[in-house]
């Protein structure tokens, strides 16, 4: 009797949770078997992985061959153990040597031919692997995303061959190095395009100082798309630990990390037709939905109305804790969902309320059946409402607005202001940071209750005020907040007046 042990890893939302793959040889007649909850994927491999080592000029033990994925309980999707099953089988019918093979982690699917294909979810793999102080062996197209993790140690071979030569010491891999450090620069959308809707831009750059969500109000065609688009440009570059969190959800979502721009921060769109589990995430076996492909970024959500109530909903959890849990029966997981919210919306069902023309006929029920379609909830959560009026000739012939790199340095050195004053940005500050870093004075408080008696403010809206009015302090460099600066956010609140 003959047994290999083999290290590996699953997927499980960000996670990569160990797995050891047992293989197991003893005389009866020749099968093979897989066990430890092997999902459809896993059972598959049985034939790639004989058609791989017979392709490799390897000989298949023609014995009877157990398959253990440990723990039995977790469980096991994908191509990625391919490998470790193959390496098994090699090492448990004395092949190769298996003397080494507790210094390693191996992932990767296997073609007919013995080939290494790339495998979803390298990066939270490396991460864990580079944790536990093991090397890990990996197909050659996951290398890039896999060297984001610093002072990693990862192989990478490209056939089942290239693998068992490294084992076998006949040809060994050299640890691989990927030089992401000099990126080019990122070209993204500039400020200056917008010409006019200077309460817009100032609104723009509040939000980015701070981190709020904003919701721009106004009839088609005057801009709220192209502003929405300019967010990503005038805020400061990911930090390192964010980047990572960004491009793990992306490993783990199956699609491609761009290693050369791996810290731009992410700007998704969906289409207002996109289902609460292509928002939030979901599946029975969990994934990231777009909130979370959004993490450290931008979440832009176009005609905000024509998007369905019940999907909108689901976004009031995770804007208030910056996460969400998606829960199956058979499992559950967590998913990082700290996005900055973009919305834009008509003012009524026509678009053109308060048009010069008079094309608008909409009444005022049908404006607020329109509005309604948003739950005060969620406006409630939205830190600034704001209005972008169509243009003047003159305005949209003038010249070009500010750039996104001028009011890029403004947002930057109010948001280390922040960092350095609370260690968070405003927008996240909690009820006891709150109340140190936005005192006020009397007359100001006053100032702030006529409003709120006035508009029928809830607390949360009372609360995101205060954290707008610190942000516009910090970008006038003002230690303590102003009337003028409370004013200013007051301004900001544009669905919580009734429409005109």
């Amino acid at each position: 009797m003959s047994l290999a042990i083999i290290y590996s890893r699953a997927r499980v939302g960000m996670d990569a949770p160990p797995v050891t793959v047992e293989v197991h040889l003893s005389n009866g007649l020749p099968s093979l078997s897989i066990v430890g909850l092997p999902e459809t994927a896993v059972k598959e491999s049985k034939d790639r992985v004989r058609s791989a080592i017979l392709n490799s000029q390897f000989d298949f033990p023609a014995r009877r061959i157990t398959i253990n994925l440990a723990p039995a309980d977790l469980p096991k999707e994908g191509g990625r153990f391919d490998l470790p099953i193959a390496l098994g089988i090699l090492a448990a019918s004395r092949q190769i040597p298996g003397n080494e093979l507790e210094h390693y982690e191996f992932a990767g699917e296997l073609a007919l031919s013995g080939e290494l294909r790339a495998i979803q979810g390298a990066l939270p793999m490396t991460l864990q692997t580079h944790r536990a102080r093991r090397s890990l062996i990996i197909p050659t197209g996951n290398i890039a995303e896999a060297m984001l993790v610093k002072d990693a140690r990862v192989l990478a071979g490209e056939h089942l061959l290239t693998i068992t030569g490294h084992l076998t010491h006949t040809r060994r891999l050299a640890h691989a190095t990927v030089a992401t450090s000099a990126t080019p620069e990122i070209l993204l959308p500039d400020l200056a395009d917008v010409r006019g809707q200077h309460h817009a831009r100032r609104a723009l750059e509040i939000a980015a100082a701070g981190n709020h969500n904003l919701l721009f109000l106004g009839p088609p065609g005057t801009g709220k798309s192209l502003l929405a688009a300019r967010l990503p440009g005038i805020l400061p570059e990911m930090t390192e630990a964010e980047a990572l969190a960004t491009a793990t959800i992306n490993s783990v979502s199956g699609k491609p990390v761009d290693t050369r721009n791996w810290k731009r921060r992410a700007f998704r769109a969906p289409h207002h037709t996109a289902s609460a589990v292509a928002l939030v995430g979901g599946g029975s076996s969990p994934r990231p939905g777009e909130i979370s492909l959004a993490h450290n970024g931008v979440l832009f959500l176009d005609e905000l109305p024509e998007f369905d109530r019940r999907v909108l909903e689901v976004l009031r959890e995770p804007l208030e804790s910056g996460s969400i849990m998606i829960s199956r029966a058979a499992q559950h997981a967590e998913f990082p969902a700290r996005f900055q919210l973009i919305a834009a919306m008509n003012p009524c069902p026509c678009g053109y309320l308060g048009d010069p023309s008079g094309r608008c006929h909409c009444n005022i029920d049908q404006i607020e059946r329109y509005r309604r379609k948003i739950s005060g909830p969620l406006l409630d959560r939205i830190d600034m409402h704001v209005e972008v009026p169509r243009l003047s000739f003159a305005e949209m012939d003038g010249p070009p607005g500010e750039s996104s790199a001028a009011v890029r340095a403004r947002v930057v050195a109010a948001k280390d202001r922040q960092m350095q004053r609370s260690h968070t940005l405003n927008s996240q500050l909690d009820n006891r940071q709150l109340d140190s870093v936005c005192g006020l004075q009397q007359s100001d408080r006053l100032l702030l209750q006529q409003a709120m008696e006035r508009l029928q403010l809830s607390a949360r809206a009372y609360h995101r005020i205060l954290k707008v009015a610190r942000t516009i302090a910090d970008l006038a460099g003002s230690l303590a907040i102003e009337q003028a600066h409370i004013s200013e956010a007051i301004n900001y609140r544009k669905l919580d007046r009734p429409p005109a």
